[in-house]
């Protein structure tokens, strides 16, 4: 039975709380993994951590409004509730953070969050920031003159909206009108960097009516928010009326990677404050307000996700390097 209430706005959304309980857990497994592989890299196990924490909702509200059997994903380096969506699983996300052969992202030659898997439509990302936008509009314009029914998905920091991949790659896009849709996850900071140095205007979505495509800002925190605007874009992609600029507004809960020390350049108070707001708790609090997260369900998803991160965890410390001879394979020519 659904439990429709005044307030139960997943419902009007077309969502069933078998759907809502989905994204709830994909959302809790994303940071039950991150939160693992903070411990990990702390006891010496792991080399690098760059975390999705704080960014769960706009994450998995995204990948949640597309269409995981035909779309493409281009995700960036956070983007781990997007791949767990698009069927990547947590133990080949610890393969990759312990560098094992097994690891589907490159075999363990490259940093943890260079996501990548052909079978699930999830296009590799490279270390320096914003070429997977030029790339998400290759795979629009391919849709296009292929008269394929899928669109690109791309998303990228604040900070990327300011290099020249990003425009080059919207005005591109709205220029053909392509079926693609441009997320940007405004965390506050381009690693040390706030927004307002790095923006002179308001919104990233301001910067939509220059490229000639819709822009949106919503709350990162409110998945159900930003389900609702990247379907309504995804449909408007469909229809062939091309892109949309989506910019989701969070906070990054810690620091850039596990390499810097955010308290250089934020007060602990900032982020005192952000973790109130925290999407995995306030998605939780909304659950349970329309009765869908009861005690005992809640119970049984953390034991449930808490054995599926120490089957990972264990699979991936245990499994085998890559051979060293292997070090130059697809470099060159195999």
């Amino acid at each position: 039975m659904e439990n429709v209430t005044a307030s139960n706005r997943h419902t009007q959304l077309g969502l069933t709380n078998e759907d809502v309980l989905n994204m709830y857990e994909t959302m809790l497994l994303s940071r039950r993994v991150d939160e693992r592989m903070w411990l990990l890299n702390r006891a010496g196990k792991i080399p690098f951590v760059i975390s999705c924490q704080g960014q769960e909702a706009a994450q998995v509200g995204a990948a949640y409004a597309l269409d995981n059997t035909k779309d493409y994903v281009l995700p960036y380096y956070r983007d781990m509730g997007v791949v767990l969506q698009f069927g990547m699983t947590p133990k080949e996300l610890m393969l990759s953070g312990f560098a094992k052969a097994e690891d589907p992202n490159s075999g363990g030659r490259q940093m943890p969050g260079h996501f990548g898997q052909k079978k699930n439509r999830i296009v590799t990302g490279s270390s320096p920031v914003t070429t997977q936008v030029p790339h998400a509009v290759g795979i629009a314009l391919a849709a296009k003159m292929e008269g394929k029914d899928f669109v690109s998905w791309v998303s990228f920091g604040e900070g990327s909206s300011n290099q020249g991949d990003f425009h080059e790659g919207a005005n591109f896009a709205g220029v053909h009108k392509l079926p693609v849709i441009f997320m940007c996850e405004n965390n506050k900071y381009a690693i040390s960097i706030p927004i307002e140095k790095q923006l002179a205007c308001e919104k990233v979505s301001d910067r939509a009516i220059g490229y000639g495509m819709p822009g949106f800002t919503v709350d990162g925190n409110d998945p159900l928010e930003v389900y609702k605007v990247v379907k309504e874009a995804a449909d408007r992609a469909r229809r062939g009326e091309g892109p949309t600029l989506v910019e989701t507004v969070s906070y990054r809960l810690t620091p850039h990677s596990s390499d810097d020390d955010d308290r250089v350049y934020r007060s602990r108070e900032e982020v005192e404050e952000a973790k109130q707001k925290d999407c995995v708790h306030t998605f939780a609090a909304y659950l349970r307000e329309v009765g869908v997260l009861t005690e005992e369900v809640e119970e049984a998803l953390e034991a449930k996700l808490r054995g599926i991160v120490d089957e990972a965890t264990d699979y991936a410390e245990n499994a085998p390097y890559s051979d060293p001879e292997h070090a130059m394979k697809f470099v060159y020519e195999e």
